[in-house]
């Protein structure tokens, strides 16, 4: 007889090792805010994980303390990815360490072509996709390659950013709603991109407001309420369950 997995509120399955990502206890503050309230949760080696909640429920604040930037606070737990431990190290060390973060708001540098910004990724190791395997995943990015960054259309920017990620050599990739303020039809593209990705091995955590085409895309999801994991399982399972999506996605 099968057992099922327990979804109550903060429940979670961060023992079901071995994993490329372990995420244990990690709380996390700005401030005096308590956003992230001890969650747990794992990410296996070529797995595509959404992290999904509504506005608010501290999606972004977990990718930003994953990537050990200054801001959050990380004030107690663990991160772990692929044996090293990522919860003692500075951001800097975090990438050489392999995490590769695109933010919400892309931070495509001004002044830089389309080329100058992939190559400043590259200047110090480890190095990642050559610049013409990343133009044959991007092609406009190659049709643009001279173009200022700052001046491509906002779906070409989000594929300059995933592509300035994917520069460096990276173990894990953490996309910041990179669907957002995208035509359908951009979004479409970058999916496709990111499917191609996975196939190559990477292994990613998506946060997405856009929480069906997110699930789609997903292998397994974590959804967060006021910073407590609420469920941990299969992407088909929320696709699946309208009351799960209605009670912690619906906006």
């Amino acid at each position: 007889m099968n057992v099922r997995p327990d979804f109550s509120k903060n429940a979670n399955m961060a023992e079901t090792a071995p994993a490329f990502l372990s995420v244990w206890d990690m709380h996390s503050y700005y401030g005096e805010s308590y956003i992230v309230q001890g969650i747990s949760f794992n990410v296996h080696e070529g797995e595509i994980l959404a992290l999904l909640g509504r506005n608010g429920a501290g999606k972004t604040t977990t990718l930003r303390s994953i990537a050990r930037l200054d801001n959050p606070q990380v004030q107690k737990g663990e991160i772990w990815l692929d044996h090293q431990p990522l919860h003692k190290m500075k951001s800097y060390e975090a990438a050489v360490a392999g995490l590769g973060l695109v933010p919400e708001d892309r931070r495509i540098i001004a002044g830089l072509t389309v080329e100058e910004n992939l190559q400043l990724a590259q200047i110090a190791p480890p190095v990642g996709w050559s610049l013409e395997r990343l133009y044959e995943l991007f092609p406009r990015l190659g049709e643009r390659r001279k173009q200022e960054g700052v001046t491509l259309s906002g779906g070409e920017q989000q594929m300059l950013a995933i592509a300035r990620a994917l520069a460096r050599d990276i173990k894990l990739l953490l996309l910041d709603e990179p669907y957002e303020g995208l035509a359908p039809v951009i979004v479409d593209e970058i999916e496709k991109t990111l499917r191609h990705i996975k196939e190559q091995g990477m292994t990613t955590i998506i946060v997405e407001q856009n929480a069906v085409r997110a699930l789609q895309l997903a292998d397994r999801a974590v959804i967060l309420d006021t910073g407590s994991i609420v469920f941990d399982g299969s992407a088909a399972e929320v696709l699946e369950n309208e009351s799960l999506r209605a009670e912690y996605l619906a906006i």
